[in-house]
């Protein structure tokens, strides 16, 4: 495959068994019910907005390797931005969430790329999910779209997912850690160049609901 671009310069951050994740993105897209599912594999159908931000931890079993994976749900709203930003530069991947029934959630997305590149630490892995994909009746987002955007940024992967029927949350941070996993690897054991660590790392799955086209590449 094609390699991804690096965008910015420095060394990614060592992992060994902890891993933290941050879903970004507008708000009442969906977030804090990723979060939710991730964390004990719970939908509930009225959530208050998040306040600043909060984490939940799950350890995953990642071919041998125990990953615990501390996941931040972060608030979307303009006000709680600067404590928000904070954040991201512990951060060693980011998920970045659309609302597939609001096209200005997903027109948001380069707005929140940007963020994740002036404020968080360099070389973040970057997901892009489009939530409520069970909603497929009122979709005003194409998955294809979401595929040219990641391709234009360089992002890990595109998948759409659905807390409420539990489509792809647990794939998402299985997915992150895999790569957190690959990245740490390649750095401690020293394969390659740095320039090659970071630029080898290519798409790896991006996937819709089952009932779709099951994937594309970038």
């Amino acid at each position: 495959m094609t390699a991804v671009p690096c965008h910015s310069e420095g060394t990614p951050k060592a992992l060994s068994t902890h891993g933290e994740g941050y879903p970004i993105g507008d708000s009442n897209v969906g977030k804090t019910c990723v979060v939710q599912h991730f964390k004990s594999g719970v939908y509930t159908e009225t959530q208050q907005n998040t306040i600043g931000a909060d984490f939940t931890v799950r350890s995953l079993e990642i071919d041998g390797k125990k990953v615990k994976m501390q996941v931040w749900d972060t608030a979307g709203q303009e006000r709680f931005r600067t404590i928000t930003q904070s954040y991201y530069r512990s951060a060693h991947a980011a998920i970045i969430a659309y609302d597939l029934t609001r096209p200005s959630t997903f027109e948001s997305v380069p707005h929140w790329i940007h963020e994740i590149e002036k404020y968080g630490a360099a070389n973040l892995v970057i997901m892009l999910i489009g939530n409520k994909c069970d909603l497929w009746e009122k979709r005003h987002v194409l998955f294809e779209d979401a595929c040219t955007l990641a391709e234009k940024y360089g992002l890990l992967a595109v998948l759409e997912t659905s807390a409420k029927e539990s489509k792809n949350i647990d794939e998402v941070f299985v997915l992150m850690a895999k790569e957190l996993i690959a990245r740490n690897s390649l750095h401690l054991y020293g394969e390659g160049s740095l320039h090659s660590l970071l630029t080898d790392s290519s798409p790896v799955l991006i996937a819709q609901g089952p009932s779709e086209k099951s994937h594309c590449t970038c």
